[in-house]
C-alpha cells in the first residue's frame, strides 16, 4: 500500500532519495536545503537507507566526491542551494561535460550581494550551460516525483539532471504527498547498471587532455545528447504514471490553454499560482493560459512553438534578471525559440525577486498591464 504523509519539501526530497536506492550521497548543508541531506543522514544512521553519506568541507568537494562515486558505478545524489550551488560551479562543468548521470537539488534561493535567505530562480539559471538537464517543479508531491524520474533520466541520457525548488514557499512548507510502494519504485526505476565504471583492474582515465579536433566533437555531442533527452521526459513522465498513478507533465504543464489568446508562461510554484490568474483573468474577460515550463534545460522550444497559436500573447512571469538585457532568461530564451516561427507577441515581468509574495491576483494585474502595453516602470510588487 502507498503511503499518505504531511511533509515538508525537504523531507519528501530525502524520502525520494531512499525510494531510489541511492548508493551515495556527498553533501554540504546550507539554508535553505539543509533538511534535505540531515534527513539523508539520519536515515542512513538508522539502516533505513544503505547508503554511504560523506558529510565535506563545502560544495565543491561534495560535486567532486560525486563525481568520482558516478565514475566508480555508483548512483549518487547531493543537494545544495545558492551560494552553495555557485561555489560547486566548476565540478559541475566537469559533471555535466563528463557525461556523469547523477540527481542534484537544488532549493532555489537568491544570491548575494546582498544576502537573501528566500527564493528567486537566479542560482540554477546561472548554470545553464553546464550540460545539466533542469527540472522545476511547483509542488511537494512533484520535487518526490521529479528526483525519481530524474534517476531515470539521467541514466538514459548519460547526463546529470537538477531538480530545483522554490526556497521555503516548497521546501520548508508542508503538504500531503503520496509515496508509493517500494516495488513499485523498483519496478519503475531498476538498480542502476553503468554503462562504464573505472576499475583498479582495468586502468583508465576520463576527462583528461585532448586534442582539439576530439574536444570539438566532444562538446558537440553534449549538444546532441540534450536533445536526444527531450522525449525521454515525457517517456520517464507516462511510465512513471503507469506504475503511480501521477502525473505532472512532461517538458510543459497547460493549463485552460485550448482556447487561450493570452498565456502566461513561468517556472516552479508562481506558475501553480498562476493558474488563478488566469482564472480570474477569464472571468473578467480574457481568455487566459498558463504554459508552465517544467523543463528548462533542454530548452522545449518546439513544444512552446507548437502550444503557442498564431497571434497570441504570451507574458513571462519570472524570478530572475538577464543583466544587461533589461529582461529576464526565460523571456530571452522563448523569444529565441520562436524567432522566425510564429508572431507572438512577448511581454517579460520580472517579479518575486529575493522571495517577494506573489499573490494571484498581482500576477493577473501585470499580465493586464502587459497585454495593455504599460510599461514596467517597477519590476517589483507595488
Amino acid at each position: 500500500m502507498s503511503e499518505r504523509l504531511l511533509e515538508t519539501g525537504c523531507h519528501a526530497a530525502a524520502l525520494a532519495v531512499r525510494s531510489a536506492r541511492v548508493d551515495v550521497v556527498a553533501a554540504y548543508p546550507i539554508t535553505p536545503q539543509s533538511s534535505v541531506v540531515e534527513t539523508v543522514a539520519a536515515m542512513v544512521e538508522e539502516g533505513t537507507l544503505d547508503c554511504r553519506f560523506l558529510p565535506v568541507e563545502g560544495e565543491h568537494s561534495a560535486m567532486a566526491a560525486c563525481a568520482g562515486a558516478i565514475a566508480a558505478g555508483a548512483r549518487v545524489f547531493t543537494a545544495t542551494a545558492s551560494q552553495g550551488l555557485l561555489y560547486m560551479h566548476e565540478v559541475l562543468h566537469l559533471v555535466g561535460g563528463g557525461r556523469l548521470p547523477m540527481v542534484m537539488a537544488n532549493v532555489n534561493r537568491a544570491v548575494f550581494p546582498p544576502w537573501a535567505l528566500l527564493v528567486d530562480h537566479q542560482d540554477s539559471l546561472s548554470q545553464r550551460d553546464t550540460a545539466w538537464l533542469q527540472m522545476y517543479v511547483a509542488s511537494v508531491q512533484e520535487i518526490y516525483n521529479a528526483i525519481i524520474q530524474g534517476f531515470w533520466i539521467a541514466e538514459a541520457a548519460q547526463l546529470p539532471v537538477m531538480v530545483n525548488f522554490d526556497g521555503f514557499v516548497l521546501s520548508h512548507c508542508a503538504s500531503g504527498i503520496v509515496v508509493p510502494d517500494q516495488e513499485v519504485i523498483d519496478a519503475f526505476l531498476p538498480p542502476y547498471q553503468p554503462l562504464w565504471r573505472l576499475d583498479p583492474a582495468q586502468p583508465s582515465s576520463y576527462a583528461n587532455v585532448t586534442a582539439t579536433e576530439y574536444y570539438g566533437k566532444h562538446r558537440a555531442s553534449i549538444q546532441r545528447a540534450q536533445e536526444e533527452a527531450k522525449p525521454l521526459f515525457a517517456e520517464a513522465a507516462a511510465l512513471y504514471r503507469d506504475h503511480t498513478g501521477m502525473w505532472d507533465g512532461d517538458l510543459l504543464e497547460l493549463y485552460r490553454t485550448e482556447d487561450a489568446e493570452v498565456f502566461v508562461v513561468a517556472m516552479g510554484s508562481m506558475a501553480a499560482e498562476a493558474k488563478l490568474s488566469a482564472d480570474a483573468l477569464r472571468e473578467r474577460g480574457t481568455k487566459a493560459g498558463v504554459i508552465r515550463i517544467r523543463v528548462y534545460r533542454p530548452f522545449p522550444a518546439e513544444a512552446l512553438v507548437e502550444v503557442l497559436p498564431e497571434g497570441a500573447a504570451a507574458v513571462v512571469l519570472e524570478r530572475n534578471y538577464s543583466f544587461g538585457m533589461n529582461s529576464g532568461i526565460l523571456a530571452v530564451e522563448l523569444k529565441a525559440a520562436l524567432y522566425g516561427q510564429k508572431n507572438i507577441r512577448v511581454f517579460d515581468r520580472v517579479m518575486g525577486i529575493g522571495g517577494e509574495d506573489l499573490t494571484w491576483e498581482y500576477m493577473a494585474r501585470m499580465v493586464e498591464d502587459a497585454v495593455q502595453g504599460k510599461e514596467a516602470t517597477s519590476w517589483q510588487p507595488a
